[in-house]
């Protein structure tokens, strides 16, 4: 019962918030934040390390189309639980900053999509798997709708049409194998148990992964991604990078490359895709390095990040998987933490234009401490969480392929290119007009990063409690595949 309760206690708690007022509504999100968390972490105790499914509940739905309410968590689904609920009261809590037209309309939908992100994470049944991925579709749209800045209109029109569009051949994937399954069953253990041919895994692939592609975003399917990051409120590009992106990573693991591994081999599906994720981290990481607004630079280097994931996520070996889902919880913390710092600025300068800042270190000396712990995580220092996740999945690319690995490897340069020039001109030199001005962190803006720089630091320094969670679950997709393709 305690993986339904992580899905229906934010997803009741967001239709409760209409009955409270609405200068209260964000202490009612907040609360109801915690209570996931607490809730998170109770299964985190209960948690047998075992690849096997924990806290599984499975009920009829739809039983003349063979359709259950089956969730469960294994070691992957209880991390990304972990990071969801983790970072939802964080973003909760950067938001009390901010004056909405709406509050609990705007915490209302906050809850919502936090209730079909962990059920995306916990669904062992493609057809609900699907419904949640939708669902979580909705709310960011309209955050990003209402509350959005310049060309809002355009821009989430783009996204929307993006992520639908993707989810329909996902859609169609997820029919064919239902149809392909003897009992005609969208469990997840029936797909997998499915002999698909190489034309039938290959269309499966393109399938799944044109949704999950375009919501990670891998090159080119990306071009919604720096927009909408861009002109979301800073809250919604919190939710989007730090748990949505996650989304198609771990949708890659779960549901596609257990299910076509011959597919993966084949040079238009699995080649390419590890070519487009290089691709990206060249291209996003050069466009970064060209970038004059802060908060699109880190839009940037947020694509550019995930295509390290993605390269790892499609080499299918061990330590390029258990490196994936380390990285997916460095990347969602770090992301989020610099997102905030962005937020920080804005309002305190009203400008995210790095050239119109400077000096911002000797006004504010705790805002640069914590913002230069934040960026050594994502430009992965060692003893930050970022190094552990990056290490783990070079070396899988590299098991893979040594040149893909090499290139691949260009991202660190230039990541700490990018990042460490923007400190600079941000945090050091001379104040100026815009920054003198510049205020310290106010104690709310501490209880925001003050958790996210102690993630950071834990997971760098003792990676061990987060790897030892995951890895049987990931060795138990290995060995399925290993097994599979042995087989033919």
């Amino acid at each position: 019962m305690i993986t339904a309760s992580l899905i229906f206690l934010p997803l009741i708690a967001g239709l409760i918030i209409y009955a409270i007022k609405d200068e209260q509504a964000k202490y009612f999100a907040f609360a109801a934040a915690i209570a996931e968390f607490i809730l998170a972490l109770g299964a985190l105790s209960s948690f047998t390390i075992s690849a096997d499914k924990q806290f599984e509940l499975s009920i009829p739905w739809i039983e003349s189309l063979g359709i259950n309410f089956h969730v469960g968590m294994d070691g992957i689904s209880l991390l990304l639980v972990l990071l969801t609920t983790f970072l939802v009261p964080l973003i909760i809590l950067t938001a009390y900053r901010h004056s909405y037209s709406n509050n609990r309309l705007f915490y209302s939908l906050v809850l919502i999509m936090q209730s079909a992100l962990v059920g995306v994470f916990v669904s062992y049944d493609a057809f609900l798997f699907y419904i949640f991925w939708e669902l979580a579709l909705i709310p960011i749209y309209f955050i990003s709708l209402l509350w959005g800045g310049q060309e809002k209109l355009k821009v989430t029109f783009k996204f929307f049409v993006y992520t639908l569009l993707g989810s329909l051949f996902m859609l169609m994937g997820i029919i064919y194998m239902y149809l392909q399954t003897p009992s005609h069953s969208f469990e997840l253990a029936d797909f997998y148990a499915l002999h698909l041919n190489r034309v039938e895994q290959i269309f499966i692939f393109w399938a799944f992964f044109l949704a999950f592609a375009i919501k990670m975003p891998v090159f080119p399917f990306h071009t919604w991604q720096p927009d909408t990051y861009t002109s979301s409120p800073s809250q919604g590009t919190m939710l989007l990078s730090g748990i949505m992106l996650k989304m198609g990573v771990y949708g890659a693991i779960r549901w596609m490359i257990p299910i076509v591994p011959i597919a993966m081999d084949e040079p238009w599906c699995g080649v390419l895709a590890i070519v487009l994720a290089v691709a990206g981290i060249i291209y996003a990481s050069i466009i970064a390095l060209m970038q004059k607004d802060y908060k699109r630079m880190i839009a940037y280097v947020s694509m550019a990040h995930v295509g390290v994931i993605a390269a790892g996520v499609f080499t299918s070996n061990l330590d390029a998987l258990q490196g994936a889902v380390f990285q997916m919880l460095s990347h969602g913390v770090t992301v989020v933490g610099l997102f905030f710092i962005i937020d920080i600025l804005l309002d305190r300068t009203k400008t995210s234009q790095i050239s119109s800042l400077g000096g911002i270190r000797s006004v504010a000396p705790q805002f640069a401490l914590y913002f230069i712990i934040i960026l050594f995580g994502s430009i992965a220092l060692p003893l930050t969480s970022g190094f552990v996740g990056e290490f783990l999945l070079f070396v899988g690319i590299y098991k893979y392929n040594m040149v893909i690995a090499g290139v691949a490897a260009l991202s660190i340069i230039f990541g700490a290119a990018y990042m460490l020039s923007s400190y600079q001109k941000i945090m050091l030199g001379s104040v100026n007009t815009v920054t003198s001005g510049f205020k310290d962190l106010a104690l709310s803006e501490k209880g925001v990063l003050l958790p996210i720089v102690v993630v950071i630091i834990w997971m760098g320094v003792y990676p061990k409690f987060f790897l030892e969670i995951s890895e049987p679950a990931v060795k138990s997709i290995t060995d399925h595949i290993i097994n599979y393709t042995s087989l033919k």
